[in-house]
């Protein structure tokens, strides 16, 4: 949020920024997490896995603060890949400590992977709101600010996962030799990386951009905060409060649903939700009261379109059971997550330079359905999560 709101202070004050080198950055900073997670991830399970969480905070207070030092692209490009290695360093890690943590219980794992969820969300809410209102206070010193954050986001791992082992050399390579046969890993992977195409399209600096730029078309949403950038922010917090409720819901409903359908529920309300933001986006002469009423019918089909990531985690996590090499496949994860953030991301640059937001819905629907399709590849019979609920195979773990 911070860094969209500063790049677009800098355009407003000349200098020559535009969507396109947007998404190049936020390609890459994913390209840099792609490149360094599966060896991140085979390195936390041969040592602790509390240490490389520790370090890539660090790495990211690094990287947070190199971004406003001077206004030069070289200076972007660099921070952006320290703020990749810094998510590589901490999340295979740290999804493998909770894919360990609850390898007794699937119903237990399906709820943690969903407040997994809840707390991404959480952080990037409150990030955008902190870093929207420290902006009219700080300008870029607070950047500095958001470095000691990661700071003591690097003391919290110190201290919260005294619990993680590690499984040694050998136990790693055995990991990442199985992880790569896994075919639960190989049909999810496809959608997966439609999912986070969208994450890319959505969640990197270009959306902020559009949004808090001076607008440049009749489209409703098109520079809707260019006056009051702030505001970004707290719309992220809304639109993370709804879809976290919805993972909450979700935390409920998964233990008793087939992963699979939990998987197919979400990606098909995808389409639908981007149907509402069109309308949306071309209702400048509508009342408002009818505005918000497609907004408020569109806000309850983002809490269904929530459940897509912790049901993903919880087949991926349930593919593990009984292998030392959770991390080295959490990587893969991560791999995927990248590989599609980077599409996602240059798509933003591409589609939001042409069309504004409407090109990210445009994006956004075209994978969607793309997901859909090649969710007919996850069969019931690709993990055994999907031929019992959860609660029946952790009853049946009972006897």
């Amino acid at each position: 949020m911070l860094i969209g709101i500063y790049l677009a202070h800098l355009s407003a004050t000349g200098m020559r920024i535009d969507a396109r080198l947007i998404g190049m950055l936020g390609a890459v900073s994913f390209a840099a997490e792609l490149v360094a997670s599966i060896p991140l991830g085979l390195v936390s399970d041969a040592i602790s896995p509390r240490w490389l969480m520790v370090a890539g905070a660090l790495i990211g207070a690094v990287a947070v603060r190199i971004f406003a030092l001077a206004p030069h692209p070289w200076l972007f490009y660099f921070s952006r890949i320290l703020d990749g290695l810094a998510v590589a360093a901490v999340t295979p890690p740290l999804l493998a400590y909770l894919a360990q943590s609850t390898t007794h219980s699937s119903s237990l794992r399906a709820r943690v992977m969903s407040f997994f969820e809840l707390s991404l969300l959480a952080g990037l809410a409150l990030g955008g709101v902190l870093g929207s209102q420290l902006w009219p206070h700080f300008h870029r010193h607070a950047f500095t600010l958001l470095a000691l954050l990661y700071a003591a986001s690097a003391l919290l791992f110190l201290v919260g996962t005294r619990r993680a082992r590690a499984h040694g050399a050998s136990a790693a390579l055995h990991g990442l030799k199985q992880a790569l046969r896994s075919p639960q890993i190989r049909a999810l992977a496809p959608v997966w990386l439609c999912v986070n195409a969208v994450v890319g399209l959505w969640l990197g600096p270009t959306t902020t951009y559009l949004f808090t730029q001076r607008p440049a078309t009749m489209q409703y949403l098109d520079g809707i905060f260019a006056e009051t950038p702030t505001r970004m922010g707290w719309m992220l917090l809304a639109y993370s409060a709804l879809f976290g409720l919805g993972v909450l819901l979700w935390s409920f409903v998964l233990p008793h649903l087939r992963i699979r359908t939990a998987m197919f529920l979400s990606l098909s309300a995808m389409p639908w939700v981007c149907v509402g933001l069109y309308a949306v986006n071309h209702s400048t002469g509508w009342p408002s009261g009818m505005r918000a009423l497609v907004l408020a019918v569109t806000g309850l089909i983002v809490m269904v379109e929530s459940g897509f990531t912790p049901a993903a985690l919880a087949w991926l996590a349930q593919s593990l059971v009984g292998s030392d090499g959770k991390g080295v496949a959490m990587g893969i994860y991560s791999v995927l997550l990248g590989i599609g953030a980077i599409v996602g991301s240059l798509l933003a640059g591409w589609l939001g330079g042409s069309m504004r937001v409407d090109g990210l819905l445009l994006g956004t629907m075209m994978l969607a359905i793309l997901a859909l399709a090649l969710l007919h590849w996850v069969t019931d019979n690709d993990s055994p999560q999907t031929s019992a609920t959860l609660e029946e195979i952790h009853e049946s773990s009972r006897i």
